[in-house]
């Protein structure tokens, strides 16, 4: 397009921008409102709710009463149903005949605004009703009647705004109608009509995209403008074949051998959670699988894939008949379940050991429920990849990996579309970024030209893989995308579009390339880094949630081989499930609507008490009667003398008792000497030891940074570089002192309160917070200078650590000013360093510097606490807790110091109980010991290498077992040559830097209880 001003100041456009202008208006005026060539009214009664979804069978049986069209309907989530009832003229072909429906629709993306499911009278789900997928079929002449049930979900998400909203908590959203009633008739469809549209709008797509001095782009405007030529505006259903045979020719026309070749695959990335609840996700799952279901009975080569084993649990519970049409599509394998995870869930927060279960949990799932393994892994929007996933899901026998998410990087692109991902250990993962850089395409040529503009392999390489569907708050594809897909199968200007599975697409696309590129560790994602501390009430239930599992687990496992109490597989397999939902992500990223995380919080104390009753039952049946007083270890190594998972008697350790200097205060033994001034803050931590100072000369320590926290956009996601230009510290406390073994400091701001207490334990000083937040956009960082020359930080990720450069050489580097670490952070020279541990903190940021006498240092802050306005008002504020810890060592200090933050020994009273396992090196960590998942009562138990070397030692055992064999995250025997001997009640084993190994003690010939 060209355009030019003549002397009257008007701007004179040329002749295909005018064509064009032609075309979009006839499109949008006359093809567009012929698309139903008849219509006829319906009747309409409807029942208000008034509370919380109901099913079909008690809605039926509710007095409704008559509404008109224009009438206001549904406080925010309220559900309203409508009874409506017509007649099918007999003279109208059955496959053109629809219920159109709009309930007051706005201009916005599908699935974030109402939606309603259509019924039969007998209670069978037809298909969905959605903003851009309005109609239902009516296959029968003669009367009808159909049940629709209408969500009145409050549009929450106004693009690029972000304003804070009362509509995320069902206690402020309102009570007033929030829809309007717009239109609800049956209609015939104009076949011809609707596929000349979609014509038009493939053409027109590809114009939008098309070099303009292209002599392809210049026949297509041509043949566009035929067709407006050809038709009468005045008898659009009676010249609308006029119009395609206009445009035939420009269809006709195929793509070069050069061209690309998308694999489509039908797609609805479905939230979990996001700017709605759980509650209402069980019915966008049943809304957009039953669209699935109707697409798949009208286009035989449609193949839809759908990952989250806890979406497919739900349909199953809450609309048995479609779960069962949708297995009936699994079987033909035209419906895809993919990824092998409960949950689309986040990887930077969760354990290691949570990973492990997403896995176990999701294929043992589609395993039992369709007979079908899984071997990709599906996250296409996770807010960034830990270096540990692919060892974790090749153990889950996993081979490949789709995700778009790196296409959102602020700063710069990962180069590759197709490669191999390397982890921390070495495994890899044959990985996929679909160009279009979006799951939810449209297959319009906007989504096409980005797929092969993007595509890095052209060259070596065309196949790419397309997800289409409306996706986040679902619906799925339509059959106007579709449309697209045929039309583009071999079309000249668009890459050729062909349906399919993401199986053969990997196939495929291995197949042509046989030496791809390598991506090294993680897939950090530049942007949402706020994620770590956003909402941190939830990531503490999180942790926690992860440390009682461990704890359950062991002693149950443990009691159940030792006492034959039964082991609680049903509870302990919910208490996982409804953790590894919490871990979908946006909601343990924190980046959800309040009602989400009151949800959130209250589903953590069920599974605490779950957890509580469990751990309690199995330490009295191992430890009995008796007064001894014991400690129950349940950590991989020895705490106070008790060895790892055993119960003992412990020997005390006592805190160091601080004194007063002067205006400071004093924490000293054999190993550390700590200063505290005034302002609550460290002046000296002195290693006696090696007679070296932590802090740098003139710097102070433990000095808490309250910054500002107003992100361009995303404000639960982001956090900002700039933003932590502006802030203060805070030295000036109310009250410093002495408390017992501790020095406690109160800072006191604005409406906020921080009380700290400071100890020295065995050479380590605990910080413990508890902390009174009420600000708001603000962030709370914890700050330690480290006399150090470091140009790497060590941070614990699962089943080992990252080395993550800390300087900013690069763009890359530059970028990493937030990342995750779970229990500890370490830094150091050769011989010497610090490590700094907490019990719930995910957010770190470790930069080289210069301390003020012009030697290098480096600069460590954990964020602690955010206060977002966005989604949720109210993010943060109230009471919060941590504790963080630090001392002068290296990473082996760190992991055991880490575990120790996490696993706190339990006091109970009776006999000691030898553990059952036992490793002879602590660099081969135990982090689960559990009976195996088919009920035979072996014992399982997953380790991992942890310091970062190859490692032998020896696992020995206080029971009996017939054989051990390593296994997959399924519990199957897989090859492994971790195992170099085994012997009576010994393992001997040979780890790779970082390598999980899953072993498998078979029990002996004797029957153990098992309640499931």
């Amino acid at each position: 397009m060209t355009e030019e001003s003549n002397p009257n100041g008007r701007v004179r456009l040329d002749a295909e921008t005018l064509a064009m202008q032609r075309v979009r208006r006839f499109t949008r005026f006359r093809i567009t409102p012929a698309l139903y060539r008849e219509t006829r009214p319906v009747e309409i009664s409807a029942w208000q709710v008034g509370g919380e979804p109901v099913p079909f069978d008690t809605a039926v049986a509710q007095e409704f009463e008559p509404i008109a069209l224009g009438t206001p309907w549904g406080r925010p989530w309220d559900t309203v149903w409508f009874d409506v009832r017509g007649e099918v003229p007999a003279s109208w072909p059955a496959e053109a005949v629809e219920l159109v429906v709009d309930l007051g629709f706005v201009d916005e993306q599908p699935g974030f605004q109402a939606e309603a499911t259509a019924y039969r009278p007998d209670g069978t789900i037809v298909k969905a009703i959605e903003p851009r997928n309005a109609w239902v079929p009516i296959a029968e002449p003669g009367p009808f009647r159909l049940l629709l049930e209408a969500a009145a979900n409050p549009t929450i998400q106004v693009p690029y705004e972000y304003e804070p909203t009362p509509l995320g908590d069902k206690a402020t959203a309102g009570d007033q109608p929030h829809y309007r009633l717009v239109r609800l008739e049956v209609a015939l469809r104009d076949l011809t009509v609707w596929e000349l549209l979609q014509d038009v709008v493939a053409l027109e797509g590809l114009v939008a995209t098309l070099p303009a001095d292209t002599a392809r782009r210049a026949d297509i405007v041509y043949a566009l403008e035929r067709m407006v030529d050809v038709m009468d505006p005045d008898d659009i259903p009676g010249s609308a074949q006029r119009g395609r045979d206009a445009l035939a020719p420009a269809l006709a026309m195929t793509a070069p051998g050069s061209a690309l070749h998308v694999t489509a695959v039908g797609h609805a990335h479905i939230d979990s959670a996001w700017l709605w609840p759980t509650r209402e996700t069980v019915r966008k799952v049943a809304r957009t699988f039953a669209n699935v279901v109707d697409l798949l009975e009208r286009d035989p080569e449609f193949v839809f894939a759908a990952s989250s084993a806890q979406q497919y649990l739900w349909l199953k519970q809450s609309q048995p008949e479609l779960f069962e049409r949708v297995r009936a599509a699994v079987a033909t394998g035209r419906f895809r379940p993919v990824g092998g995870m409960w949950v689309e869930s986040d990887t930077n927060m969760p354990s290691g050991e949570a990973l492990v279960r997403q896995f176990l949990q999701g294929k043992k799932f589609f395993l039992e429920e369709f007979g079908i393994e899984t071997d990709e892994v599906w996250l296409p929007d996770s807010f960034g990849y830990s270096a540990a996933l692919p060892q974790i899901a090749r153990a889950a026998g996993a081979r490949y990996f789709v995700t778009q998410k790196p296409s959102w990087n602020e700063t710069n692109r990962i180069p590759y579309s197709t490669f191999h991902w390397e982890g921390i250990d070495g495994s890899r993962l044959f990985a996929h970024l679909p160009p279009a850089e979006t799951y939810n395409s449209d297959l319009g040529g906007l989504d096409l030209a980005r797929t092969e503009r993007v595509f890095s392999g052209k060259g070596s390489a065309r196949e790419v893989l397309g997800l289409f569907g409306w996706g986040d708050g679902g619906g799925g594809p339509t059959r106007e995308m579709l449309a697209q897909a045929a039309r583009k199968r071999d079309l000249e200007g668009s890459p050729r579009v062909s349906l399919g599975d993401p199986h053969s697409f990997f196939e495929a696309a291995e197949a042509e390339l046989t030496s791809p590129p390598v991506w090294l560790g993680e897939m950090y994602l530049e942007l949402h880094r706020g994620t770590l501390v956003s909402q941190q009430k939830t990531k503490r239930g999180n942790r926690h949630s992860e440390a009682r599992l461990r704890q359950a687990e062991l002693w149950a496992a443990t009691a159940a081989i030792l006492r034959g109490t039964p082991y609680p597989a049903a509870e302990l397999q919910d208490a996982w499930r409804t953790v590894l939902l919490l871990q979908f992500h946006d909601i343990l990223p924190g980046t959800s609507i309040a009602w989400v995380h009151q949800d959130a919080e209250a589903s953590y104390a069920r599974v605490a008490a779950v957890l509580e009753g469990i751990i309690d039952s199995s330490l009295a049946a191992l430890a009995g009667d008796g007064d001894t007083v014991l400690s129950a270890n349940a950590g991989p190594y020895a705490q106070a003398g008790v060895p790892a998972m055993a119960i003992a008697p412990a020997v005390e350790t006592a805190a160091a008792t601080p004194s007063a200097d002067g205006g400071a205060f004093v924490l000293e033994d054999p190993t550390l000497r700590v200063v505290v001034d005034g302002r609550g803050a460290f002046t000296s931590i002195r290693d006696l030891v090696h007679d070296r100072e932590v802090l740098p000369e003139g710097m102070a320590g433990g000095v808490l940074h309250l910054l500002r926290d107003t992100p361009r956009e995303w404000d639960a996601w982001d956090i900002n570089e700039e933003d932590q230009r502006s802030g203060r510290e805070l030295l000036d406390p109310v009250s410093v002192g002495i408390d017992g073994d501790a020095i406690a400091v109160r800072h006191e701001f604005g409406a906020s309160a921080i009380d700290v207490r400071v100890r020295l334990v065995e050479g380590r000083i605990d910080l413990s917070f508890d902390i009174d937040w009420h600000e708001s956009q603000k962030l709370l960082k914890l700050v330690f200078p480290i006399d150090v020359r470091a140009d790497r930080a060590a941070s614990e990720i699962q089943f080992g650590h990252l080395h993550r450069a800390i300087h900013r050489n690069t763009s890359w580097d530059a970028a990493r000013f937030e990342t995750v670490a779970h229990r500890w952070v370490q830094v150091g020279e050769p011989g010497w360093g610090v490590a700094i541990a907490n019990d719930v903190v995910y957010g770190h940021d470790l930069r080289t510097l210069r301390a003020p006498s012009g030697s290098p240092m480096v600069m460590a802050r954990l964020s602690l606490l955010r206060a977002p306005r966005y989604p949720d008002p109210e993010a943060d504020q109230g009471s919060h807790s941590f504790t963080v810890s630090l001392r002068p060592g290296g990473i082996p200090e760190a992991i055991v110091d880490g575990y120790r933050q996490s696993l706190v020994p339990r006091a109970i009273t009776g006999s000691p109980v030898e553990a059952l396992l036992e490793v002879s090196n602590p660099a081969i960590v135990v982090d689960a010991v559990k009976l195996a998942e088919d009920g035979s009562g072996d014992l399982v138990a997953r380790l991992y290498e942890a310091h970062g070397n190859r490692s032998s030692g020896a696992v020995t055992t206080s029971i009996e077992w017939d054989a051990v064999e390593a296994t997959d995250l399924l519990e199957r025997p897989s090859e492994s040559t971790a195992i170099s001997a085994v012997s009576d009640r010994r393992v001997d084993l040979r780890l790779r830097p970082f390598e999980l190994l899953t072993l498998r003690f078979r029990a002996p010939s004797r029957s153990t209880r098992h309640d499931a």
